[in-house]
């Protein structure tokens, strides 16, 4: 992996043309997964316990990218003054979304808020979700091709669960569904090209900070966002292998790269 100095010496080449294109293909990947998997589920609602069950294997995939890939890099620099200060500010910002949504829910049942819908106020709360997924991808590219492959599939894969889960919810007609789907998936590439655009002018301590801003951002992903909801229905054995499996799987990759 190359070090700040280094990455700082190739900031052309990261906001060239091709850097870009680079980026956007990539980014192509979870855009498509979480339209397709919307798609299917505004024409044929998934059972709660599937979404769980798929739900399961992206909280492996997951674990598995911040463990065999974030994680040994961010070790690698030895700054660990700079790893806790992102790594606090990631989680602090996470728990801040979480917070604001449910502010804003408390706030809507009570009928103090009446002119914000639900379809809206998801879509802020998925939108928001979206765009620090993008962000990551391009911060993890500029890490390295493997590094933001490997987080790019686990982030495709949690992306057509929240497809599956939301897109029924984001409209009051299926059309309107659709259109909110199509309009949502697209943010990851907004957000890999503002990762992509970041990481070309982080130097010293900033792209460990970052790096462990990403971990801290995966870490809440998994444990309380893709993990809690698939444990609103009861837990199975296949349900629990399944998080194994995309834990082992994403970890063999990252061997074979």
């Amino acid at each position: 992996m190359s070090g700040p100095s280094t990455l700082a010496a190739a900031v052309p080449s990261l906001l060239s043309g091709t850097g870009v294109l680079h980026t956007l293909l990539y980014a192509a990947v979870p855009v498509a997964a979480m339209a397709i998997g919307g798609t299917v589920a505004v024409f044929r609602t998934p059972s709660a316990k599937t979404r769980s069950l798929i739900q399961h294997f992206a909280a492996g995939l997951v674990f598995a990218a911040v463990a065999v890939e974030v994680l040994p890099d961010l070790m690698h620099y030895h700054a660990p003054a700079w790893a806790a200060a992102g790594f606090t500010l990631g989680a602090a910002t996470m728990l801040f979304i979480r917070w604001l949504t449910e502010s804003k829910e408390e706030s809507v049942s009570s009928g103090a808020v009446e002119s914000l819908g639900r379809p809206a106020r998801l879509a802020a709360v998925v939108g928001t979700d979206i765009l620090i997924d993008g962000l990551l991808i391009g911060v993890m590219l500029a890490a390295g091709q493997k590094a933001g492959a490997l987080v790019t599939l686990a982030l495709a894969v949690e992306l057509a669960s929240l497809g599956l889960a939301t897109a029924p919810s984001l409209g009051r007609t299926r059309k309107a569904s659709l259109l909110s789907l199509f309009a949502l998936a697209l943010l990851p590439a907004v957000g890999a090209l503002g990762g992509h655009a970041l990481a070309g002018v982080l130097v010293g301590g900033w792209f460990e900070a970052v790096l462990a801003f990403a971990a801290a951002a995966l870490l809440y992903l998994a444990t309380e966002e893709l993990l809690v909801e698939a444990h609103e229905v009861p837990e199975t054995p296949l349900a629990t292998a399944l998080f194994f499996a995309g834990f082992l799987l994403l970890m063999i990759v990252d061997m074979l790269g």
